[in-house]
């Protein structure tokens, strides 16, 4: 048996393991990495396997194989310097090939073992006994019916001449005649009747290869003729099958002239039966050749066959057989499969597969929309951020997607199959934010859980946090937050005990830091620790080149969700979007779409000019008041209390609809902090305000 070593555990490495753990021919002696707790190394304690983080310190003249699987070019070099030709030393993408011809012949072994399985099946299912046997004579299959007829089970007859078995057999003279034998009486030693039929077996050379015999008790035969003179309605349930397929159906005789279609032939093609009926085969062809054919000329079949079809041009998979009858070609036969559908499909499973790419970072850098100057620049920005592991400071307004970038930033980065976590700093109240932010210990106030919490610090770990709004954190986490970028670990609330982390910080705000600095509400030392690698996200109304690519995209995710299907939008339309300068940026824009799609009609298509909602008028005319209409104050007799909560209601929903739902800059415009903004909209009912 031979002794293998891996270096490296991560997805590759522990790939080879499980491969080699269920070989009996080798022993995994030793995996090596540098990280204990990689897949592979969790996977080999498991198996007990011995583990070590320095392949330097294994003994590598033990080793029959050294498999490296780290993709280093340096560690490569120093363990085939190392081991001196002692052992063989193989790289890791060499490994991952093996690993799939591995998984390729299991694959093709399981597939023909099921398909062994379903002939037999089928063979030992059917009512009518078979028996096939090779060029020398000799029995090599044997199905039950065979059995109860002949009175020898299978185990016994495999392998022995049909002679031995069947002294009349006529089998032997098929495979010296080539010739077929349909319908014979015969009688068993038995003495039970039987009608038979023989057959040749022929290779694609047309060398026999063996006989065939299918035959049945006289009473099945009796049965076989009342079949027969039922013929007609077999005939016309085959039609009804036919037409009422999904996929299209087209029948041709010998000659290639059509002889049967269905109305699903008609529905993708385009074609009547008029145009197809007794016409020649490649009538239908819009791009590509007839298969039907190439199957008559060659009496082979062809399956999935790309090709396009009729005056619609419709993209189709063709599957086509012939149709042999006593050894006789007859025709073809030919499914037709729409792709269009197929194709819808797959676009929709790539845009899930994004959403799912990882267990909470749900976005990508091929999810952010824009090619302008503007954009490119923080892409770029985010691309070489994300390779690095310093902390990431994202400014912009509301609505530019800075949380997209952070998404995208850890998911291009070493920690995406690590955690995500996101914050948003203002939406949790100040005495929770601290616990919530790095955890407490048990006892560390009333009603703490039992055994304490982890905070969000601590379920990021090895991966990244995403602390949103970071702007509205208070003077004394501020402080905390500084000592988990500096020293690299956190205390619990309650606790004393540092615990290290290692964590990628992606920060976000849309507030002026400096301005914060210089009124003292922000730590200039903290801003100096975030603002490291800052990438400014440019407002919509500064790349408005981008505004068009951003509709369609955002389009097809409104018809998702409200189940439309608009196409697109005309150049008209985009350009009055352009005249607008979108305080609320790619939110707003959303917003505006998503309330103009619900009010098109079903059968309107193009998002046209007129579409748009007239406040984009009003705004390019100089008029940017917001089109609400103000509530006037009205004396009822009702408690003060209560009016004052009905009054505040209605001022903090036009607030809302006026800023485009954007919560800081209605705080900032009612003069309330976010966080008591968030506070009444829970109070008032309005936390799910959408401005739609």
């Amino acid at each position: 048996m031979q002794r293998v070593m891996i270096v490296g555990a991560g997805p590759g490495g522990t790939a080879i393991l499980r491969m080699l753990h269920e070989s009996k021919m080798f022993l995994v002696a030793s995996v090596v990495d540098i990280n204990e707790n990689a897949e592979g190394m969790v996977y080999a304690k498991k198996l007990s396997i011995p583990t070590a983080t320095d392949w330097k310190s294994v003994e590598t003249e033990s080793m029959d194989v050294i498999i490296e699987a780290t993709g280093n070019e340096q560690v490569f070099r120093e363990i085939r310097q190392a081991s001196q030709g002692n052992c063989l030393l193989i790289t890791g993408s060499v490994a991952f090939l093996i690993i799939e011809l591995f998984e390729e012949k299991k694959l093709l072994i399981e597939k023909l073992e099921k398909q062994s399985y379903e002939h037999e099946l089928i063979f030992n299912t059917i009512n009518d006994g078979m028996i096939v046997i090779d060029k020398y004579g000799c029995i090599i299959l044997f199905n039950r019916s065979a059995e109860r007829m002949i009175e020898r089970s299978e185990e016994d007859v495999i392998g022995m001449h049909i002679h031995e078995v069947i002294h009349n057999s006529r089998l032997p003279k098929i495979l010296q005649t080539n010739r077929t034998e349909v319908n014979k009486e015969q009688v068993l030693e038995n003495g039970l009747k039987i009608i038979t039929t023989r057959i040749p077996l022929l290779d694609e050379q047309n060398e026999i290869i063996g006989a065939f015999a299918v035959f049945k008790d006289i009473t099945d035969a009796v049965d076989l003729a009342e079949q027969i003179t039922d013929l007609k309605e077999v005939q016309i349930l085959l039609e009804a099958v036919i037409q009422s397929s999904n996929d299209a159906i087209s029948v041709v005789d010998e000659e290639g002239r059509g002889l049967i279609i269905n109305p699903a032939y008609t529905r993708i093609t385009g074609l009547s039966r008029e145009e197809i009926i007794g016409k020649p085969a490649t009538t239908d062809i819009y791009e590509g050749d007839s298969m039907h054919m190439r199957v008559l000329e060659t009496r082979r079949s062809v399956r999935g066959v790309k090709m396009r079809l009729g005056p619609k041009r419709k993209e189709v998979i063709v599957n086509v057989a012939p149709v042999i009858v006593d050894g006789r070609l007859k025709g073809s036969v030919g499914v037709v499969h729409d792709v269009t559908e197929i194709q819808h499909l797959t676009t929709e499973l790539t845009r899930a597969r994004q959403i799912i790419r990882t267990l909470e970072a749900k976005y990508t850098f091929t999810d952010i929309i824009g090619e302008s100057e503007e954009m490119s620049l923080p892409i770029e920005q985010a691309k070489l951020c994300a390779k690095t592991p310093a902390t990431v400071l994202l400014r912009g307004e509301s609505g530019t997607g800075k949380e997209l970038f952070a998404h995208a930033i850890h998911n291009a980065s070493d920690r995406k199959y690590n955690k995500f976590v996101r914050v948003n700093c203002a939406a949790i109240s100040e005495s929770l934010l601290e616990s919530e932010l790095f955890g407490y210990d048990e006892g560390a106030f009333s009603g703490a859980k039992r055994g304490g919490k982890k905070g969000f610090f601590e379920e990021a770990n090895n991966g990244s946090i995403f602390l949103d709004e970071i702007g509205e954190l208070k003077a004394s986490t501020q402080a905390k937050l500084l000592r988990v970028l500096q020293e690299k670990e956190i205390v619990r609330v309650g606790g004393t005990i540092p615990i290290p982390i290692s964590v990628r910080v992606i920060a976000a705000t849309n507030i002026n830091l400096e301005k914060a600095i210089s009124n003292g509400s922000f730590r200039e030392d903290l801003y100096f620790r975030m603002n490291r690698m800052p990438i400014h996200i440019s407002p919509l109304r500064n790349r408005k080149e981008d505004i068009k690519e951003l509709a369609l995209h955002l389009i097809h995710k409104i018809n998702q969700e409200y189940g439309r299907t608009i196409e697109g939008i005309s150049p008209s339309a985009i350009e009055r979007l352009k005249q607008y300068d979108w305080p609320g940026n790619v939110r707003e824009l959303e917003n505006i779409l998503g309330r103009t799609i619900i009010f098109m009609k079903l059968t309107e298509t193009i998002i046209e000019e007129h579409h748009i909602p007239d406040f984009i008028e009003s705004y390019k005319q100089g008029g940017k008041e917001s089109p609400l209409k103000k509530d006037h104050l009205q004396t009822e007799n009702k408690p003060l209390s209560e009016q004052m909560d009905r009054y505040e209601h209605q001022i903090i929903k036009q607030a809302l609809m006026k800023n485009s739902g954007n919560k800081t800059n209605t705080a900032k415009m009612l003069g309330v902090s976010v966080r008591n903004l968030y506070y009444k909209m829970e109070k008032h009912g309005l936390e799910s305000f959408d401005a739609q």
